[in-house]
């Protein structure tokens, strides 16, 4: 019974929409008259120019389908863009450059380790154990740990137990890279 209800309510009030459709419809239309004549007049260039355009559209995608993507290879640095650096300032007066002459000793900051000697039978050259004691960064446990050096002994001074001092050098050999500076302590 609802639908019955419903549908008789529905022409009940289409009736009364009719005429202000009707109104609406009549301002509408020579409004919309006004309107369809001059997108004509509009629309007549305007499908020229997409009927231009369409077949410079195909003609792209056959362009791409023909060429594939290029790889983008890695250049080698001297073929690579160049950053522009950040200009400085100059300043007005250039202070002469003051170089000291420096020692053939001084050649640079040398590593120096303190060890003791393991192995002395080889000629001219000590074999030196270097014990490092380490907190760990984490777990605050101290870690020791050793290496063994090759030493180069000029006058084979050093015997085996004996603590020596030696210093990094250039390379000697394919394992000798250190060399013999002094004993502090001999062996008893």
């Amino acid at each position: 019974m609802a639908e019955e209800e419903q549908n008789t309510e529905t022409p009940e009030e289409t009736p009364a929409e009719q005429p202000l459709d009707e109104a609406a419809a009549e301002q509408a239309a020579p409004e919309a008259q006004a309107a369809d004549e001059a997108p004509a007049e509009e629309e007549t260039p305007v499908e020229e120019a997409p009927a231009d355009e369409a077949p410079a559209e195909e003609a792209a995608p056959e362009a791409q389908v023909s060429e594939p993507k290029k790889k983008k290879k890695r250049l080698p640095r001297a073929q690579r863009r160049q950053r522009p650096k950040p200009a400085r300032e100059r300043p007005a007066e250039r202070k002469p450059i003051a170089r000291t002459p420096k020692s053939e000793s001084e050649r640079g900051r040398r590593q120096e380790r303190r060890g003791v000697v393991v192995s002395s039978t080889m000629d001219k050259t000590i074999v030196v154990k270097v014990d490092t004691i380490k907190a760990h960064p984490r777990y605050k446990k101290v870690v020791r740990r050793s290496a063994k050096f090759h030493a180069h002994d000029e006058q084979n001074s050093a015997n085996v137990g004996d603590i020596v001092r030696i210093v990094e050098t250039r390379p000697l050999s394919k394992t000798k890279h250190w060399k013999l500076v002094q004993i502090v302590e001999a062996a008893k």
